[in-house]
């Protein structure tokens, strides 16, 4: 098991093209922890703007009756994508996983695999 420092470092050097990372509280919009995103990306506007998408999507398929599980968000820009993964573990409840990735350097489908394998790795 990791704890966030380790997931936070094993994100940044296993996903090519990340430009930075943060794990977020989405109750508050608080970054629990951030690396990377200098000169780049306010990793911890990020954080509580990217709550905002989280809540409005719990919000949605409560609406909609979907008895379903977010695995993750994908908002794709002309430069970057920016990955929202909720944690689902038990100890995990409430916070997400934010990843920004340079679009001309990542493989989205790899990042979203190692994303995966972090978050269960991951002991909050």
């Amino acid at each position: 098991m990791a704890n966030t420092e380790t997931a936070l470092k094993d994100v940044m050097s296993s996903i090519e093209g990340t430009i930075g990372v943060a794990l977020v509280d989405y109750g508050s919009g608080m970054a629990l922890g951030t690396l990377g995103g200098e000169g780049t990306i306010d990793l911890n506007v990020a954080a509580a703007g990217n709550t905002d998408v989280v809540r409005a999507k719990a919000r949605t398929m409560e609406m909609l009756k979907l008895n379903d599980t977010i695995e993750d968000m994908l908002i794709t820009l002309s430069g970057q994508y920016h990955v929202i993964r909720p944690l689902t573990s038990r100890s995990g409840k409430g916070l997400f996983l934010y990843l920004a990735l340079d679009r001309n350097r990542a493989n989205l489908a790899m990042a979203r695999h190692q994303l995966r394998r972090i978050e269960a790795e991951l002991e909050v």
